[in-house]
């Protein structure tokens, strides 16, 4: 029977159930790959048949972007070890889905998670039947993980995180969090701090292998575009990258720069975090008359005059980075916890991060006490850092250094979390049991 709180979200989710196509429809506007294969939220798979899929089938959830990249070594092993077995990628965002293309093209078969009500979570097993599941960092839903411990589907969350702000937002509603997390299989959480916090609001003990993100691979293709980047912003320009900013950020960083400029010839890109906010931030653009150049737009070259380049591309982030000589990383400089500062440490650039960084807090701390990056109080510090560091070879180069140092210190995630998992997976030539 369920249990009375699991009751009242799933009712609570029902109730909703009226106006989540009319949402997706809403959100295809923007971004078109919302209104694809609609189905798949509600359970219905039809598309992809579970006999043509090899057996066993390993099930990854990655919701977005950051966590279909930190997925890949994880998919590298299972294609590894189990060379016959199909995987089977989840995702809840466009741009998560279109990574996931991007980056594993026919390697693996990618639908939507299903939404979380009894129905859909039913048949989304019942039509893939996966021998095990991973979750990516944190995302928990109460029926998917229940529906998995009642068909005997282990599910582990891996590369799990959790910060200070959601484990208190999670403590408020102990009744249905405690039994979801006591249902998975296992835990390996990035760091003691996020062992810690899970354990404390009923997950299993957790191992603490790291951080996957350490262990993506930077593709030489993204080096090649890089190169071709830099040659095209201007030889011997100096070059700044505001990687993955969010909402209000690029008003924050504009405004700050038009109080104090940087030196003359310094090009500026904006790359958003989100696809939709393109064409937004261009209008921005415009209407302060500053002379941009949209990475979309193949046709104009980067000229002298050229103040900003918006990266308005899919795929290209790691390529922004390595052709900057200082990255600022988004998602910082308002409390939405910062975003990957890992993929400019990869390859080498100095990086600056606002004051929110709790979604990557170890790393942030630890790159910081490195001396690969710095951290800034607000967008007028984050211009000045700026200066400093553009106008200071010395300082970038020694700060370049330990970025790679600090990311090398750091690999190896990925072995420590195959060397735990493998021996609960199933042997290799076992028999496939369909639940």
């Amino acid at each position: 029977m369920m249990p009375p709180a699991r009751v009242l979200y799933t009712l609570l989710g029902a109730a909703l159930l009226p106006w989540l196509p009319l949402r997706l429809w809403w959100r295809g506007q923007r971004e078109p790959g919302y209104r694809a294969h609609i189905g798949e939220r509600f359970g219905r798979y039809g598309g992809s048949e579970r006999s043509s899929l090899g057996a066993p089938l390993f099930w990854l959830h990655a919701v977005s972007v950051g966590e279909t990249r930190a997925a890949a070594p994880l998919v590298r092993r299972l294609r590894q070890d189990y060379p016959l077995a199909s995987i089977l990628m989840t995702h809840m965002t466009a741009t998560g889905r279109e990574t996931g293309r991007a980056l594993y093209g026919d390697q693996v078969l990618q639908a939507w998670l299903p939404y979380d009500l009894p129905f859909a979570v039913r048949a989304f097993y019942a039509h893939f039947r996966p021998a095990a599941g991973f979750l990516i960092e944190t995302e928990l839903w109460p029926n998917l993980i229940a529906e998995a411990r009642t068909r005997g589907v282990p599910v582990y969350l891996v590369n799990a995180r959790l910060s200070e702000r959601s484990a208190r937002a999670y403590g408020r509603f102990s009744s249905i969090t405690r039994p979801m997390l006591a249902a998975l299989a296992g835990v390996a959480a990035q760091s003691q701090a996020d062992a810690s916090r899970l354990a404390a609001l009923g997950a299993p003990q957790a191992v603490v292998t790291g951080n996957l993100k350490f262990d993506v691979n930077v593709p030489p293709e993204s080096l090649e575009l890089a190169e071709g980047l830099r040659i095209s912003f201007g030889v011997g320009r100096r070059v700044w990258v505001a990687g993955s900013t969010r909402d209000r950020e690029e008003a924050l960083i504009l405004d700050a720069l038009a109080r104090k400029p940087l030196p003359r010839g310094v090009l500026t890109v904006i790359v958003p975090r989100h696809p939709q906010r393109f064409a937004a931030v261009a209008e921005l653009l415009r209407a302060r008359a500053i002379p941009f150049k949209r990475r979309s737009d193949r046709h104009s070259a980067v000229s002298d005059d050229t103040a900003v380049v918006l990266g308005d591309s899919m795929g290209e982030m790691l390529a922004y980075y390595a052709a900057a000589d200082v990255a600022f990383v988004g998602g910082s400089l308002l409390p939405l916890g910062g975003q990957n500062l890992i993929e400019p440490l990869a390859v080498g650039t100095p990086v600056l991060v606002g004051p929110h960084t709790f979604n990557f807090m170890e790393a942030a701390a630890g790159a910081i006490e490195a001396g690969a990056a710095q951290r800034v109080r607000d967008a007028d510090a984050l211009v000045a850092a700026l200066a400093e560091l553009l106008g200071n070879e010395v300082h970038r180069n020694a700060m370049s250094r330990a970025a790679r140092s600090f990311h090398a210190m750091h690999a190896g995630a990925a072995d420590r979390l195959w060397e735990w998992l493998a021996p609960r997976l199933p042997p290799r030539d076992a028999p496939v049991v369909n639940r």
